[in-house]
């Protein structure tokens, strides 16, 4: 039986994944927005590479069904490549019927990895990276500590898809609040139309345990975006997007409206819904407050 490190994350498509912890915490941790590795435990370390390979041996004898293994805690792209390298063999040789392995990434773990070295990775495996951008917009990322610009985000992005992994990108609705709400908007839009994401979703940003250490980053008074304000900065996000073939999704359990689509086709009639949000709510069935419990 594997053990954890608790709390553990992982992306909601991740839902039927072995979940495989080769790091433990963020390695930049910094985000104010973020609470996911803020508690003792969860300071940033490398988990033990015997430890790992004990994890890959106890799964390949589990009875529970898996095709597919996600890299935890926030950024095992951080790994050397001789790390990443060992685990990924590991996997295959112990667990040969895995059909695919992700992980989520930090923009900057990819500084010192090259093309051909994802390409490596690739070929062991590796299919799908996950990068919270949660903004396109540097005022915005500079206010909440990303650690990344606008320039930063697209070259990883870029490099990812290079390489011929797939890319899901997430943008955080209402980031900048209500004073950088349309740059926040129209920048992230901008990037993703540089760099074409296989995967896009959007969830509303959220303060569990207060925001006291977020507003400290803006400075400017900032102002949380309301139910209409957020449907109306979406909308700006998506009539903005020129998106190929993306899979949007905006369904996370903290949106208040749920939708779905492949942009670009779908992108009008998102645009449309968005617009029944707006001036008809009546007529459009909306998550109640209760119901966007994280």
């Amino acid at each position: 039986m594997l053990s954890y490190i608790e709390p553990v994350f992982r992306p909601p498509s991740e839902a039927h994944s072995l979940i495989l912890q080769v790091t433990n915490g963020c390695s930049w941790n910094n985000c104010t927005f973020c609470e996911m590795y803020t508690e003792e435990q969860k300071k940033f370390r490398p988990t033990q590479q015997d430890k790992v390979f004990s994890d890959i041996a106890a799964a390949a004898r589990s009875v529970v069904p898996f095709e597919k293994v996600f890299l935890a805690d926030g950024d095992a792209m951080v790994l050397s490549m001789r790390k990443l390298t060992a685990i990924l063999q590991e996997i295959r040789t112990k667990m040969p019927w895995v059909k695919r392995v992700s992980s989520y990434c930090l923009p900057r773990n990819l500084n010192k990895k090259s093309v051909e070295d994802l390409k490596q990775l690739k070929a062991l495996g590796l299919d799908i990276l996950f990068v919270g951008c949660e903004s396109g917009d540097d005022q915005v990322l500079e206010g909440v500590s990303k650690g990344e610009t606008y320039a930063t985000q697209k070259d990883a992005l870029l490099k990812i898809k290079q390489a011929g992994l797939r890319t899901s990108v997430m943008i955080l609705n209402g980031l900048g609040g209500r004073a950088l709400s349309e740059q926040h908007a129209i920048n992230s839009a901008r990037l993703m139309n540089e760099c074409q994401p296989d995967y896009l979703s959007t969830l509303v940003v959220s303060f569990p345990t207060g925001e006291e250490r977020f507003r400290a980053g803006f400075t400017e008074s900032w102002q949380a975006l309301q139910q209409r304000d957020l449907f109306l900065e979406l909308r700006c996000f998506i009539s903005h997007l020129e998106l190929q073939n993306t899979v949007f999704r905006s369904d996370h359990a903290s949106n208040y409206l749920p939708l779905k689509g492949n942009l670009g086709v779908d992108k009008q009639a998102l645009l449309e819904k968005l617009d029944m949000a707006l001036h008809h709510p009546e007529q459009v069935q909306l998550r109640q407050e209760w119901q966007r419990g994280l």
